[in-house]
């Protein structure tokens, strides 16, 4: 049986660097944020955007994703060394009309995004983040409700004392609707004067107008997003795990980016991606369907003929990187203990994700899972096998079968969470660190 990660590891290591990720989750809640972390980081590294050319280069797509490279010793047509994450978090959005006053109190009609249980987002602390473009093309970036200082934003619940027929009698995940994930806003009105019945909202946009310069229908051309506005915090009386929103999946970006931060002179030409929009099927522009990542390449290969992208694609070798489930103790009958993930028993390889009988999923070869555990023995990494959970019980995905359909082989590899999807997850500050030593071994090979 394989031991605890923590047995063999150096926990000054471990802490100190899960002291950063700490502050990089508290401080990157949207993908913009996220991919704005990463390419300041990397330009302090020393890479350069795409189009100044060089071994360690970028590209940002849309604000949303980037690509960051280092070239290799070999040729691009014998492959590249890839890891790819995502970005984007389950949150809500605000949607295209949100404002409106309901017994005189201003309230926002909101969307959620990713698969959610709507009654975890009640009566928390939310914070406000987005981009409003406005009709002229000024850009006005928000941040609101994290610091001390700020307001906070919130869906209020109903009171258990009246619950019981309108709450109470429903299934479980049906307690709170969509459409009742309504943002409290404000409550102050304007002076009864003239005939405004709106006096809340109408108080409300004119403090917008006045204090940014934001117009309602600006909102149409925005992008609000609430997320909790709890920071990253150590947790346990030993301080081993790190609880968090956006784990999921922004604690594979931030370990990839530190592992092709410290790649140098490669043997392959390593990536990294890290793409938006994996918690809805990674469909539109800047989601890993995109043809974003093939377009690329051909911008940085010498000789961008179909034959020799052809060559890249079928020579490279991907880790899908993604978090897996871990085995909960109070809800353990969800999952098959045995093939279950352990918290601190170091980074997880998937052969596979899916649902049911393997329904829409790639799974990899026996070659490729071999030549992953070879390295990652090599290198004295802790990692564990594992499914996300029994096999009827329900399923998932990653963004594994799209680059799977280029003819790579890919693996899904990630440190396993608690409480995946909801406000609060919770991760092993060993696994943490295991994921990135083993993404660092992965680049290296």
């Amino acid at each position: 049986m394989k031991e605890t990660a923590w047995l063999k590891l150096d926990k000054e290591k471990v802490f100190k660097f899960c002291s950063e990720y700490c502050d990089f989750l508290s401080r990157c809640k949207t993908e913009r944020e996220a991919v704005d972390y990463i390419v300041s980081t990397a330009e302090k590294s020393g890479f350069l955007p795409i189009e100044k050319g060089g071994d360690k280069i970028y590209e940002v797509n849309r604000n949303k994703s980037v690509i960051l490279v280092v070239r290799g010793k070999k040729d691009l047509k014998e492959g590249l060394r890839i890891v790819a994450s995502h970005v984007d978090s389950p949150r809500l959005d605000l949607k295209p009309n949100p404002v409106y006053e309901e017994e005189e109190l201003a309230l926002l009609k909101t969307h959620y995004y990713g698969g959610i249980k709507k009654y975890q987002w009640v009566s928390i602390p939310l914070a406000m983040h987005g981009v409003i473009v406005k009709e002229n093309g000024e850009k006005l970036n928000i941040v609101l409700g994290e610091d001390p200082g700020d307001p906070v934003f919130t869906v209020c619940d109903l009171l258990p004392h009246l619950a019981k027929k309108i709450q109470g009698e429903k299934k479980f995940f049906e307690g709170i609707a969509g459409e009742e994930l309504n943002i409290l806003f404000g409550s102050m009105r304007k002076e009864d004067k003239g005939k405004e019945k709106e006096k809340v909202k109408g108080f409300i946009l004119e403090l917008l107008e006045k204090t940014y310069g934001i117009e309602e229908e600006d909102l149409v051309s925005a992008e609000i997003q609430f997320v909790p506005n709890f920071k990253a915090r150590d947790v346990g009386i030993d301080k081993s795990c790190v609880g968090a929103y956006g784990h999921d999946d922004r604690i594979c970006a931030f370990t990839s980016l530190k592992a092709i931060l410290e790649t140098e002179n490669p043997e392959y030409t390593c990536v990294l991606i890290a793409v938006d929009r994996e918690e809805i099927g990674s469909e539109g522009a800047t989601g890993m369907k995109s043809k974003a990542f093939e377009n690329f390449l051909i911008k940085i290969m010498d000789s961008p003929q179909l034959r020799d992208l052809v060559s890249v694609f079928e020579n490279s070798k991907v880790l899908s990187a993604d978090v897996a489930a871990a085995l909960n103790p109070t809800f353990k009958d969800a999952q098959e203990k045995h093939n279950a993930a352990k918290l601190g028993y170091g980074v997880v390889v998937e052969r596979y994700t899916g649902s049911g009988g393997k329904y829409s999923t790639n799974e990899t070869t026996a070659e490729f899972a071999a030549e992953i555990r070879r390295i990652f023995n090599k290198d004295n990494i802790t990692w564990q096998a594992a499914e996300l959970g029994k096999v009827d019980e329900g399923g998932g995905g990653t963004i594994a079968k799209f680059l799977a359909n280029y003819n790579m082989d890919v693996i899904d590899c990630g440190p396993a969470i608690l409480g995946m999807h909801s406000p609060f997850e919770v991760a092993s500050k060993a696994d943490i660190y295991e994921t990135y030593r083993a993404y660092k071994a992965f680049y290296k090979e």
